[in-house]
């Protein structure tokens, strides 16, 4: 079993007794093949109201709250409920301990902070939530109906307009948001889903899961969407008119393997698990408190691409902040986008997609190299950033790669390349070992490189840098070359008149 397997298989030890893992795995959530038909119509019951969901509209720690009930006029009034301003609706997940987790305060203050006169209502439904997962799966539904009767009933008593409304909805709670805006009457401005749960809902049809017809627009933060025994524990699948998977939406800078062994090891793999499911959270209450600071994603068609640095374009719509920020897009088909982050707030980082041409003259190395760049800007000088390369790199061929800066440099004045070493198999290693005293082995280990092209992702501008020394476009393991601003814009080659 590999590690990852192990790892997962543990969560899920972990969270649910050992007792119930049979009653799991009868019930389907660990078979591949069963996945998407366990929400099957036959199997829910929808009742008009349920005692066990509560909204609280002054949510806090500090005292209970004040609680809206569809019917009673008069808590509209008690709860000093604004029918002029926004409303957000918040929503929980599945629950282990059967308590709220901290992160409900911060991104219920952060909403407060941010929108002073909103209504902010917290859907209470910890009883249906701290259930068996298939059960709390199977209540979804039901939570989705309360919440549209209780948004019929602000139509009607106080005026609520259905675009000044944002439903927030975590993990299982994005599908619960789902559900609400399918069953409402009418139709609602905005959902937010943070991470969507994904077991029993991979693969499920758009009205068995939150989809982009349930909101004027949808959109969704997927942070854990790592598979292990055939389930991921966010849901993989693009679900909204716009999907952001910032670093990929599978692992997240601070929650590294060494942090889920740790927590193995102090017995809190909860913990671990949640560092990357829950970063959904987070990221959107960066994007309200930091609203100076907002983090950009780009469209691409899947990760590796971007990982290769083609994807930093915003024409058409291509680009678009994250979280709170985002800017309503529809379209008919679903919009993927891809960021990279920091490992703690505020998470923005500064992307450049950079373009080498590199010439090889000589025979083909035994081993590929590999590069750092360090960027000289205004404010400040990059450290040393690897040039991460998914695939090899092209000789005599023009190759692309994406940096990233945690601190903003300012203006890019100077870029600094530098062959760390190579990368090697096997063979190639034992290859080196041999001829390790050879007198001509670093001679004959040489590129050139002329110029570097880049392009910032965040100001969408393009320069083009030249050698320092025009002299010497010769690079070599251990060797750096330093490359200077030389114009704005990148080259572009005129195009030959077609005479008729």
């Amino acid at each position: 079993m590999s590690i990852s397997l192990g790892l997962l298989w543990l969560c899920l030890a972990s969270v649910v007794r050992f007792g119930q893992m049979s009653q799991l795995a009868e019930e389907g959530l660990l078979k591949d093949d069963t996945i998407a038909n366990l929400l099957s119509d036959e199997n829910v019951v929808v009742p008009d109201m349920n005692p066990h969901v509560r909204f609280n509209v002054h949510f806090s720690k500090y005292d209970s709250g004040c609680f809206l009930i569809p019917g009673q006029e008069e808590c509209l009034g008690n709860c000093n409920y604004n029918t002029s301003a926004k409303t957000f609706i918040v929503i929980h997940g599945w629950s282990m301990s059967g308590l709220f987790e901290t992160w409900l305060h911060r991104l219920v203050g952060a909403l407060q902070e941010r929108e002073r006169y909103a209504n902010v209502i917290v859907v209470d439904w910890m009883n249906l939530a701290h259930q068996l997962y298939p059960d709390a799966v199977n209540n979804t539904m039901v939570v989705g109906k309360d919440i549209a009767v209780l948004m019929d009933w602000l139509q009607e008593k106080a005026n609520l307009s259905l675009e000044n409304v944002h439903l927030i909805g975590y993990s299982l709670g994005a599908h619960v948001a789902g559900y609400a805006g399918n069953f409402v009457t009418g139709r609602i401005g905005r959902i937010t889903g943070l991470d969507p749960a994904g077991p029993m809902f991979e693969g499920a049809e758009a009205h068995k899961r939150l989809s982009p017809d349930d909101a004027d627009f949808v959109d969704v933060l997927h942070t854990y969407t790592r598979e292990a025994l055939g389930v991921s524990i966010g849901i993989q699948m693009p679900i909204g008119h716009i999907d952001i998977y910032p670093n990929g939406g599978d692992f997240q800078p601070g929650c590294g393997l060494s942090d889920v062994l740790g927590a193995i090891a102090y017995g809190s793999i909860g913990d671990a698990v949640k560092c990357e499911h829950e970063r959904s959270v987070h990221l959107f209450v960066d994007s309200l408190i930091h609203k100076d600071q907002e983090s950009f994603a780009f469209q691409c068609t899947d990760s590796d691409r971007f990982k290769k640095g083609i994807c930093l374009s915003c024409r058409k719509n291509r680009c678009n902040a994250i979280g709170y920020n985002a800017k309503r897009m529809r379209s008919k088909r679903n919009s993927k986008m891809f960021l990279k982050t920091r490992a703690q707030m505020p998470y923005k980082v500064f992307h450049y997609q950079m373009k080498m041409h590199i010439f090889n003259y000589k025979d083909a190395l035994e081993s590929e190299p590999t590069f750092s760049v360090t960027l000289m800007g205004t404010l400040n000088d990059s450290a040393p950033l690897p040039l991460a390369v998914p695939g090899e790199i092209g000789y005599n061929y023009t190759n692309t790669f994406l940096v990233y800066t945690e601190e903003n440099i300012g203006e890019l004045l100077k870029i600094q390349l530098k062959w760390d070493g190579t990368k090697q198999s096997w063979y190639s290693f034992w290859n080196s070992f041999q001829n390790y005293w050879a007198k001509n082995d670093v001679i004959d280990k040489e590129l050139h490189i002329r110029r570097i092209r880049v392009k910032s992702g965040e100001t969408q501008q393009k320069f083009t840098f030249c050698l320092e020394n025009p002299e010497s476009t010769v690079i070599m393991p251990g060797s750096d070359l330093v490359f200077a601003k030389c114009r704005d814009g990148w080259e572009v080659k005129p195009r030959k008149r077609v005479s008729l």
